[in-house]
């Protein structure tokens, strides 16, 4: 059976190959150290990979994990040469992200109009460009695209979201620095349905004193969005930085304690050598990552798809 799908574009396949360099020379430099001198997986050669996955980012519990089944692996092949330990690998790690599918929530940007994202992280990951190549994209794809302002406490964060909402072609609806964020986001609302919009994004701030402060900050957010369509937003997604490696297993699991996550996108993955997070945070929470940034042109946010990363990783 065919573990890869081929659903990427070769020019998109390409990106995704260079974007993750700097994670493969990494991994694949530890992973040779690891086998030196040895033919045969043994107990010594698991131990090994088991420091290399960790070493990698992939976290502790999903390296369990494909330890464990590697290791069954062992057990019912008798013999497993060294040689073997990429496929084997590839193998065993695809499989165990196959196994996170993504809950069908019944709402999609194709069939509910307009489609709310409410995207939350830190300041310094990425979410206010997230947001502007969001926007690009669903533009590239024929959509009417409104964009909500709502950090409100970052006079730049507006201010960059006006220059991607002129990139784009998007409809950007702010308010004076310092307003009240859930005003934004209902006015945001208000017009993108009076104005037939397809999909509207809403900012958020990313600096709030603690997590009560921000709880309620979104929660707020919501329940004024909610007055004018009662289940927005309904993507909440999470902006991680995948430069800041394990850190932004710790930000996941705040955030997802803050607010009902129901997506992921990591960023910043062509300027890290810890791009193994991604497994580890597909495998750990039971969100799905659905964006990645490998770059900064507005078209290297790419939808994630499993198979092809890992095929990448491997390759």
């Amino acid at each position: 059976m065919a573990l890869f799908k081929r659903f990427f574009s070769k020019e998109k396949k390409e990106k995704l190959d260079k974007g993750l360099e700097k994670t493969k020379k990494s991994f694949f430099e530890k992973l040779t150290k690891a086998v030196a001198g040895k033919s045969k997986v043994d107990d010594e050669v698991l131990d090994n990979l088991e420091e290399v996955l960790i070493t990698s980012d992939v976290g502790v519990d999903t390296t369990l994990k494909i330890i464990e089944r590697i290791e069954n692996r062992v057990a019912k092949e008798k013999y497993l040469g060294t040689d073997e330990l990429n496929r084997i690998l590839r193998e065993e790690i695809a499989g165990l992200l196959a196994e996170t599918e993504q809950q069908d929530t019944g709402f999609s940007v194709e069939n509910t109009r307009p489609y709310v994202i409410m995207v939350v992280g830190v300041n310094g990951v990425g979410k206010t460009t997230t947001i502007g190549k969001l926007a690009y994209k669903f533009k590239n794809e024929g959509k009417k695209v409104f964009i909500g302002a709502a950090d409100t406490f970052r006079a730049a964060a507006i201010d960059q979201l006006e220059i991607w909402a002129q990139r784009s072609g998007a409809t950007l609806i702010k308010q004076k620095h310092g307003a009240d964020p859930a005003s934004v986001a209902y006015e945001t609302l208000q017009k993108a349905l009076k104005e037939n919009a397809d999909v509207v994004l809403i900012d958020t701030a990313g600096r709030l004193h603690n997590k009560i402060n921000l709880m309620n900050e979104l929660s707020k957010i919501k329940r004024v969005m909610q007055k004018l369509i009662a289940q927005a937003p309904h993507e909440i997604l999470l902006v991680l930085d995948g430069t800041t490696g394990q850190n932004a297993f710790e930000q996941a699991k705040q955030f997802t304690k803050a607010t009902e996550v129901n997506a992921l996108a990591v960023t910043k993955l062509d300027g890290t050598a810890k791009g193994g997070v991604v497994i580890g945070i597909s495998d750990k929470f039971s969100i799905p990552v659905k964006y990645i940034g490998i770059g900064e042109q507005p078209e290297d946010l790419q939808d994630f798809d499993k198979f092809e990363f890992v095929d990448s990783f491997f390759k």
